[in-house]
């Protein structure tokens, strides 16, 4: 197990103590994670941008939700279990996690196809973390692309997770002002 995470969910005693726990589990399960692109940015950074997201929307009143942002790529992207998660942080943050989380067995096409479908049955929460995920997603593409994709793929990827943002819209109006820019700045970038 996890040496430095030292409290389970029934020992967790605040909301703050709750996101660091969080945090910190994400930290040692994405250790030496980078995310594509140039600058060799830690993965890291991308969840503590989506928590940051996250918050500004909810104003930092739904620290349940802030702690799954943290998470919700632990099970897609490391060895993490959906029962590991409910023993450090209970049924509902593992709930949206799952909400968050594509079926890694199936094809890229696939997947990409079922978040547009499933995009609009997401719960409130579930889509404001998606928007926050796909915002920084966008984000990081169009300011550090990775030298792997061309123009039209990071085009493409944008417009697809626009399309997945569109099924996600009416809950997060902060976070979907500043997809729309990062929309608008993505197609400047790669538009031809």
């Amino acid at each position: 197990m996890i040496s430095a995470l030292s409290h389970r969910k029934d020992e967790i005693v605040n909301e703050l103590e709750l996101i660091c726990q969080a945090a910190l589990f994400a930290a040692q399960r994405h250790q030496g994670q980078k995310r594509r692109g140039e600058m060799d940015t830690p993965y890291l950074n991308h969840l503590a941008e989506v928590a940051a997201y996250a918050a500004l929307e909810t104003k930092g009143c739904d620290a349940a939700l802030i702690a799954a942002c943290w998470l919700h790529d632990t099970i897609e992207d490391t060895a993490t279990t959906r029962q590991e998660l409910e023993e450090y942080f209970g049924s509902e943050i593992t709930g949206l996690v799952l909400e968050a989380t594509d079926d890694m067995n199936l094809p890229e096409a696939e997947r990409r196809r079922i978040q547009e479908d499933e995009a609009p049955h997401k719960s409130t929460r579930a889509k404001i973390l998606k928007i926050a995920d796909k915002l920084s997603n966008v984000r990081k593409m169009t300011e550090d692309p990775s030298a792997a994709w061309s123009p039209q793929q990071c085009l493409d990827y944008a417009e697809w997770a626009e399309r997945v943002v569109s099924g996600l819209r009416g809950k997060a109006p902060v976070l979907e002002a500043k997809f729309d820019t990062a929309m608008t700045l993505a197609r400047r970038r790669f538009a031809p």
